[in-house]
């Protein structure tokens, strides 16, 4: 029988293998350009003013803000995971982001004090941080826009892997009339992809997994975010054919092959495409005597 070709990768598939090395190198050259970029700057203004400020001190200053920030950003893109922007919310999208920025500012002064204090030692001189609620004052005022350009730059990556990925959404009820199937429980789900719809049926999907604040649908291969927590699309999801398994993925019973008992008193669900899902314990049993294995 001869080898039958693969269909070829969509844009995000090619993509996909780059990832990370092209967020790591992302940041990384970005905080790089700027660190060098200010430290020519400063020490430009400092040799204008007539300061008595060594050329090695404006690097000092720079690189050690640059080393908290590359420490920094993975936290800001945790949070903004935690905390997606919703347009119904932003009030509370704002605090809470105002109040994380403080928390980051704080761990940025502090971290790059320490960092200063140590690299002036090492050069045989002291580093003077100043009067530390003035001192915070004026580097939060810095800090906020940089964390807000920071959180604009993530949440508009995101927005364009989602355009590239597709995006699920529960279809809603029309504006006039009954709607054409249930709406609580649906059959269907839409995806807009690269500026299209297609309608994705329930029975397609064959597993589900939380990731933050939204729920990621697999179907033939392909991964679709939706906008929901996974307890919230359980319940609109056909109790008779699909299963919670684990705190995080619900699976398509159609789809298990088999069920491998773990030594943990955890189980491995193995599906008919070769994939392997994690059931915990709390859902072994009751999904053992759904499917009979």
């Amino acid at each position: 029988m001869p080898d039958v070709a693969p269909p070829p990768r969509n844009a995000y598939e090619r993509y996909l293998p780059w990832r990370r090395w092209f967020e790591i190198g992302f940041w990384l050259a970005v905080i790089v350009a700027n660190a060098v970029g200010n430290s020519i700057t400063v020490l430009m203004d400092v040799r204008r003013a007539g300061l008595d400020t060594q050329a090695w001190e404006p690097a000092v200053w720079e690189t050690s803000s640059a080393l908290l920030w590359m420490a920094i950003i993975p936290c800001v893109a945790w949070f903004t995971r935690r905390v997606p922007f919703q347009w119904h919310g932003v009030p509370r999208y704002l605090a809470l982001h105002v109040g994380f920025s403080v928390a980051m500012c704080v761990l940025h002064v502090v971290g790059m004090v320490a960092l200063r204090m140590l690299a002036y030692r090492a050069m045989g001189s002291s580093y003077d941080f100043g009067a530390w609620p003035l001192g915070l004052l004026y580097e939060y005022l810095k800090d906020i826009r940089d964390y807000a350009g920071i959180v604009v730059t993530i949440e508009a990556y995101r927005f364009a892997l989602r355009r590239l990925q597709g995006e699920a959404t529960l279809l809603a009820a029309p504006d006039e009339g009954p709607p054409l199937e249930p709406v609580e429980r649906p059959e269907r789900f839409l995806v807009r992809k690269l500026g299209r719809d297609f309608l994705v049926a329930a029975n397609d999907i064959e597993w589900l997994q939380a990731a933050g604040n939204y729920v990621n649908l697999r179907v033939r291969g392909h991964d679709y975010p939706l906008r929901s927590t996974i307890a919230g699309i359980e319940a609109r999801l056909d109790g008779g054919r699909f299963a919670r398994v684990h705190r995080s993925y619900i699976v398509n019973l159609d789809r298990v092959a088999s069920i491998e008992p773990l030594d943990s008193g955890d189980a491995r669900i193995h599906l008919h495409d070769g994939t392997a899902l994690p059931c915990s314990r709390t859902y072994r049993q009751a999904l053992r005597e759904r499917t009979g294995d």
